[in-house]
This record gives C-alpha cells, sequence and structure tokens, in this order.
C-alpha cells in the first residue's frame, strides 16, 4: 500500500518506519528543514511544505495513495490534510493530543476515520510494562474502555470452567481466546481457561479490576507490584 504522511517528529517517522518495515511505501510531508533533512537520512521520500495545503500534498503523491496519516502536533493541519484527503477518497488518521477537551475529540472524530493518541498509547506500554506479564491493555477504544489481554494463572478462580461459565461484569466481553499453545481466534462456549490461556477481553474501566480477579486471579497483583 502506499501511505502519506504528514509530519517528520517523533510519532510521524517512527509510524513511516513500521509501515517501510511492513513493505508499504510511504511519502513524508515536513514543513520544518532540519526535520525534512532527518528523514531523508532515513531513506524517506520527503515533500517540504504545509501539509495544509493540497498542492503540497499532491505533490506528495495524495492522488495514487491508499490513506494518509496526519500526525503533526498542529491539530488545525492535520485536520484540513484529512480533510483534503477524504475528498480524493482516502483513508484518513487525525493525531490529536491530549491536552484537548473529550468534545474536541468528538467533533474531529465524526470527520475522519481513526483519531490516535499518542500520548494515551505510550501509557499502555509504560502501565504494561509496570503489570508483568499476565495483564496487557491492548487498546484504548474509548475515554472509558479498554481492550486488555489477560493470562490464566494457577490462581484463577475461573481455572477448569469454560469461557460459558465465566460470570465476567455487564460492561465487560470477551473478544477472543486462545489456549496457551495455539493463535488467539474466536471465542467458542465450550472453550475451557487452563493455566497459560489467553482472553482478549473488552471492559470499562470501572470492571477491569473484577475482571482481573475473575481471569488472573490474586497472582496478578504480585505482577503489578513487582513490576512497580
Amino acid at each position: 500500500m502506499r501511505f502519506v504522511i504528514i509530519g517528520s517528529g517523533r510519532v510521524g517517522l517512527r509510524t513511516a518506519r513500521v509501515l517501510r518495515e511492513e513493505g508499504h511505501d510511504v511519502t513524508l510531508v515536513e514543513i520544518d528543514e532540519d526535520r525534512a533533512e532527518r528523514a531523508r537520512e532515513a531513506d524517506f521520500e520527503v515533500v517540504e511544505g504545509d501539509g495544509s495545503r493540497e498542492e503540497v500534498l499532491e505533490r506528495a503523491g495524495l492522488v495514487d495513495a491508499d490513506a494518509l496519516g496526519a500526525l503533526t502536533s498542529d491539530l488545525n493541519v492535520n485536520f484540513a490534510a484529512c480533510s483534503i484527503a477524504k475528498h480524493h477518497g482516502l483513508r484518513t488518521v487525525l493525531r490529536v493530543d491530549e491536552d484537548y477537551r473529550e468534545e474536541v475529540y468528538q467533533q474531529y472524530a465524526d470527520q475522519v476515520d481513526e483519531v490516535v493518541y499518542p500520548e494515551r498509547l505510550g501509557a499502555i506500554g509504560a502501565k504494561n510494562a509496570l503489570l508483568g506479564g499476565s495483564v496487557r491493555a491492548i487498546a484504548d477504544i474509548a475515554q472509558n474502555l479498554q481492550v486488555v489481554l489477560m493470562t490464566v494463572t494457577d490462581d484463577s478462580p475461573m481455572r477448569g470452567y469454560s469461557i460459558e461459565e465465566v460470570a465476567l461484569p455487564a460492561q465487560a466481553r470477551v473478544i477472543a481466546f486462545g489456549k496457551a499453545d495455539r493463535p488467539m481466534g474466536i471465542p467458542m462456549t465450550d472453550d475451557s481457561l487452563e493455566t497459560g490461556d489467553r482472553l482478549a477481553v473488552l471492559a470499562d474501566f470501572e470492571v477491569l479490576e473484577e475482571v482481573r480477579q475473575l481471569i488472573v486471579g490474586e497472582s496478578g497483583v504480585a505482577a503489578a507490584a513487582g513490576g512497580a
């Protein structure tokens, strides 16, 4: 696939590197000369200019691209770039920083395909490092929802039970399941939970601790304490 990334700062350049490593074509748009030069030194194709201007995006190959990621720290530039890309039929991803209020998120989220919050993604990684191996956050879905990967331990109250028998809180759902030695897939009601099995759970923040106690057991507390 072909991508246009607006901004070659910390977020934009890292995203471009990941896409390139997976075999995709990436063109960066950067208005700052020093950042543009660093991106070129990393062997990226760079178009210098204002990413909120259509003629600059056209020079970056917008017409032939599959998607555009507007990943600068300037929300106005990001939104303008996404609006232009949407007009050309591209998938659009908009960066929003954490210092904007929730109503601002929603205002822009309705106009693009995806909104990303780099600070929140970084927080997920830090939290995983602190918690250790039995509980890992995968993604924030909304302000109050998170997908968490949990591993069944010897201390799990649900060990030996089937997924159908696991009585999770109303604000939680098992969305994927994998035996310890197999890939994860769609959970089946008769899948039994054994030590080392993994469950991906979508849950409200308010019930995450209750879900952890059911699936992981008290060993999850020890893992978190040890990571801290």
